[in-house]
């Protein structure tokens, strides 16, 4: 049935289509996507009256329907006012009123229809009154608008991205809101936005952002074109999560971050054991966005999941995410809780693993024991789902660490990089293991892999820094330790990095500032400091390190690190404490053959001795410690 009601109009220069949402000025067409051509033509029926915020969410988006109308009724008002080239501060056409809503207030002069240049089928007209199918129907003719403007008399490629500035290749999620209003519930948000970027990265081709570098732009005010060009990606996506009991509810919007162009928006609901399902369903649609596809994900039935065992998990990663030991050890009951509760939950026992290990490898508890378990659970994980990356990623840093497995830490590292490609702590792990065997080469494109896919996250930068001083690249990880240092200037690893680069380097005063930072960051107190300055200052940095060891406990049978002892030139004692910590397994013997610090032991025949029952693989190359190797691999 037409409607009764006046539907095109003419307005200074313009003329607008209310039915169809066609613009034109002076008879060209102008490009409106559909949801900012819905909100004009609400505004225009209404003309001279005030239309609130709710009222016009409600008229475009539908009352019954859930979804954060925020984010997307800002961008249609900002679309209309750039293509009707009007000020918000002295509007000709849209007048903002702050708290009370929008108002059209150039004049209008009815005018008779014509063949309108765009329609909508009734079957995008029946998506679009179905509550939370009104997102998809827009995205569908929006991109079916543009298409035909861009590519008139051309072929449209196959499964390319869409987007104004060319193919979309890589995307960030950031940190999706939380909208319960309980602060309480910000590891869930936090959980979900981890868990999508998993689901998204499954799509191989397409270079997905790691949580850890999109987590500092939480709350962020800054436009996104910023932010895609400080991560280097092309699209970001956008979102909210609202949880209410055992019932959650996902908005997720596309927006190509070069242009600012809105290419997508669509909001989930279900109960919260089918959230796994719901992840992989927006994922899905993200990816069919941008031309590609995601993997079909395990079993069906093994999509479900106990809810208060996902709750748990979700709460383990929350901690881990800190990076430290603190949050490890608060993460792992929780991990376990989520086993309890669900023994065939395999990402729970991957969480187990890498709990495990962190306390392990950090010196937060006994690393025997601590490796032992994170053994165990990695393969129960496996055991579960072979197919899961990190858990391979895992097993491989057990076998590097503390096995000294070569071969399998090689395969493992390997199958963790085919199967999770947008796993970046795969590629980190990966490029540690390849630099101690002498690969730098191999080892460096996979350390530029790691920090293309988490490029802000604190962790991958300060590895890195150690990754370049292993592959004696002591200019580059001088650089890098810099560039680090400007995203987390209070890191106490990357302040210890820059110093050994430093001493490498034999530039000493700038390696014992380095040192100093670190241990004031760690809580030296002042007269440790000053100790060490003054030993520094009297006996260069050989009185540096005997005071340094003066200071700090050295118990072979506590710690593992051979640091202290590799500076003095005391040959008996180093190989004894060598000796030593073979016998023991010490996670630090992984180094043995690339560290530069062992270099002056490298003609010792039990030096040598040592290095063969170490067993590194044969092809791996005796490094010159005179000389720097070139620069790796552009990207």
């Amino acid at each position: 049935m037409e409607s009764k009601h006046p539907q095109q109009f003419r307005f200074a220069d313009f003329e607008f289509d209310c039915h169809s949402g066609e613009l034109r000025r002076n008879g060209t067409s102008l490009k409106l996507q559909l949801q900012p051509a819905r909100v004009l033509a609400v505004l225009i029926r209404r003309a001279g009256q005030v239309v609130s915020r709710q009222e016009l969410a409600e008229e475009v988006w539908g009352a019954d329907t859930f979804v954060d109308f925020e984010q997307g009724l800002n961008y249609a008002v900002r679309q209309i006012r750039t293509v009707l080239g009007d000020d918000a501060e002295q509007p000709r056409f849209l007048e903002t009123l702050p708290k009370r809503g929008y108002r059209f207030i150039a004049s209008l002069k009815e005018v008779a229809p014509e063949e309108p240049v765009l329609s909508v089928t009734a079957s995008e007209q029946s998506l679009v009154r179905h509550g939370t199918s009104t997102r998809v129907a827009i995205a569908l003719i929006a991109v079916g608008v543009i298409a035909a403007a861009l590519v008139i008399g051309l072929r449209l490629r196959r499964r390319q991205p869409t987007g104004a500035n060319g193919p979309i290749a890589s995307l960030a999620v950031l940190p999706l809101h939380n909208l319960s209003n309980d602060p309480e519930q910000q590891y869930f948000s936090d959980g979900m936005t981890d868990e999508l970027i998993t689901d998204l990265a499954k799509a191989g081709s397409l270079r997905v952002i790691s949580h850890t570098s999109v987590e500092r732009y939480k709350d962020t005010k800054r436009p996104l074109p910023e932010i895609a060009r400080e991560l280097g990606v092309d699209a970001i996506v956008e979102g909210t999560v609202l949880r209410s009991n055992d019932r959650v509810r996902i908005t997720a919007q596309l927006i190509d971050a070069r242009s600012d162009q809105h290419l997508w928006a669509d909001s989930y609901e279900g109960d919260l054991r089918d959230v796994l399902s719901l992840q992989d369903e927006v994922a899905q649609r993200i990816t069919t966005q941008v031309g590609m596809k995601v993997e079909a994900s395990a079993p069906q039935a093994a999509r479900k999941v106990d809810s208060a065992a996902y709750e748990a998990y979700l709460k383990g990663n929350f901690y881990w995410n800190q990076s430290n030991c603190d949050g490890s050890r608060k993460g792992l009951p929780y991990y376990q809780e989520a086993v309890a509760k669900d023994p065939t939950f395999a990402a729970a026992y991957v969480g187990l693993a890498q709990a495990y290990f962190t306390l392990g490898d950090w010196n937060c508890s006994p690393y025997k024991e601590a490796f032992a378990k994170s053994k165990t659970a990695a393969l129960k994980a496996l055991e579960l789902n072979p197919a899961l990356g990190p858990a391979h990623s895992w097993l491989g840093a057990l076998a590097h660490f503390y096995e000294w497995d070569w071969d399998s830490a090689e395969r493992e590292y390997s199958q963790a990089s085919r199967l999770s490609p947008n796993y970046a702590t795969a590629h980190l792990l990966y490029s540690v293991f390849l630099v101690s065997m002498g690969k730098q080469e191999r080892g460096l494109v996979e350390m530029n892999k790691a920090l293309e896919l988490d490029p802000t996250a604190e962790l991958t930068n300060m590895v890195s820094v150690h990754i370049l001083y292993l592959a004696r690249r002591y200019d580059r990880a001088i650089e890098q330790a810099k560039n680090a240092l400007q995203l987390y200037p209070d890191s106490w690893g990357t302040y210890n990095w820059l110093g050994v680069a430093y001493e490498r380097k034999g530039m000493y005063d700038q390696a014992v500032e380095a040192y100093l930072k670190a241990k004031s960051l760690q809580g030296a107190k002042a007269e440790e400091l000053a100790a060490l300055r003054n030993a520094y200052q009297k006996s260069g940095i050989q009185g540096y390190w005997r005071q340094f060891r003066d200071f700090e406990p050295h118990d072979e049978s506590e710690t593992c690190s051979t640091l202290v002892y590799a500076q003095f030139g005391n040959t008996e004692r180093i190989m004894d404490y060598l000796n030593w910590a073979f016998e023991n397994h010490c996670p630090g013997m992984r180094m043995l053959k690339a560290d530069s610090f062992y270099d002056n032991l490298r003609q010792d025949p039990r030096f040598q001795n040592l290095i063969a029952k170490m067993r590194f693989p044969p092809d791996s190359p005796q490094l010159d410690p005179q000389t720097e190797p070139g620069q790796p691999p552009s990207k």
